[in-house]
């Protein structure tokens, strides 16, 4: 499992991916990054980092063995790992809000950028990006980030929380190959954010309701029971938490 350590570059995905258009990639190499010039997340949003105090990485993850009718078990799996690797740092009240952003108590400490790579019309490997934040405390105009440090109070060894993510997600993926699907969206659903709580979400038109998390579907939609018992699902155009 190549780790390769780069200082400061665009994003350890684009970075990643440039990589596997050139040459045939071992599983589960990595690129780690001191610094992104230019660090994305979902939805087109930009990842900022503070140089040498967090993990940012890309990982190239082949799946071209494995019939994976919906992708987003790939994020099941990836959420799971970091999720099971900060468990193991005594790290509290750690939840998923939906689809992939770590939280501890209410605030986000790491993102998730997944890459899917098809070739000849079939899933051939994915390039899951992670921004984790790990000895940052001070975030400027981010009110809802956090960090390992600033939950803690400890200082964190950046290679042992990247090595303890990697573990968990070779042995996540091992369960994906498995073909233990229920098992990792019933894990899952056990940490979403607000499951079960009154929330408060924005429709793709602007428009505000409330509702109830109460699952994923197996393609990865939120299902949200709203007024009269009705269970809607939401895909991650369609729909933000609010509260």
């Amino acid at each position: 499992m190549p780790i390769i350590k780069v200082n400061a570059i665009d994003s350890t995905n684009s970075y990643l991916r440039r990589l596997s258009v050139e040459k045939n990639m071992e599983d589960y190499t990595t690129i780690v990054a001191e610094y992104q010039t230019n660090g994305r997340g979902q939805m087109g949003t930009v990842w900022e980092s503070e140089e040498s105090k967090n993990l940012t990485f890309s990982v190239f993850k082949d799946v071209s063995a494995v019939y994976i009718e919906h992708p987003f078990y790939i994020s099941i799996v990836t959420s799971l790992s970091i999720l099971k690797a900060l468990q193991s740092f005594n790290i509290p009240k750690l939840s998923v809000k939906w689809p992939n952003d770590i939280l501890s108590a209410n605030k986000k400490i790491c993102g998730v950028l997944i890459e899917n790579v098809i070739k000849q019309n079939n899933l051939y490997a994915s390039i899951i990006g992670v921004g984790l934040n790990v000895n940052q405390t001070g975030f400027y105009n981010l009110p809802q980030a956090s960090s390992l440090k600033a939950v803690t109070g400890q200082v964190f060894n950046l290679e042992e929380v990247l090595n303890s993510i990697l573990f968990y997600l070779k042995s996540y993926f091992l369960e994906l190959e498995s073909g233990n699907l229920s098992v990792l969206k019933e894990e899952y659903e056990t940490y979403l954010f607000r499951k079960n709580k009154p929330s408060t979400f924005k429709d793709a038109k602007g428009v505000v309701f409330s509702g109830f998390i109460k699952a994923i579907s197996v393609s990865g939609n939120l299902q949200v029971l709203l007024e009269d018992n009705i269970i809607k699902e939401y895909d991650l155009k369609d729909i933000s938490l609010l509260y």
